[in-house]
């Protein structure tokens, strides 16, 4: 989805036309997750880029083009410009660093120790 959302139709109250635009942007993505998915991969990941124009747009996290739309229309800015791309992901699993357990006659010292 490449698009240059208005804020300021005339005629249209300004909450209800936000929240309109927000629904539609939750919807594309909706569809884009149903897709199915090639070989291999685990998720539909976004490429995001949002700005006042296309021209000023800038990357930003999928997770923060919500609170930039909100920053947008509290601006007063008439229109706002989101790019949301689906790629196809794969998670990437970091093993967490093992844990030594402590040996039976480290754990019968510290009870000595206690009593």
């Amino acid at each position: 989805m490449k698009k240059t959302f208005q804020l300021q139709i005339e005629g249209k109250h300004p909450e209800r036309l936000l929240e309109a635009i927000k629904h539609e942007i939750r919807q594309y993505m909706k569809r884009e997750r149903r897709k199915t998915l090639p070989s291999q991969m685990d998720f539909w990941d976004f490429d995001c880029r949002f700005g006042l124009t296309e021209d000023t747009a800038e990357v930003c996290h999928v997770g923060a083009f919500m609170d930039r739309i909100n920053e947008a229309a509290a601006a007063g800015a008439p229109a706002f410009y989101l790019e949301l791309l689906a790629k196809p992901a794969q998670r990437r699993f970091v093993p967490r660093p093992a844990q030594a357990k402590p040996a039976a006659e480290d754990v019968a010292a510290d009870d000595e120790q206690d009593a």
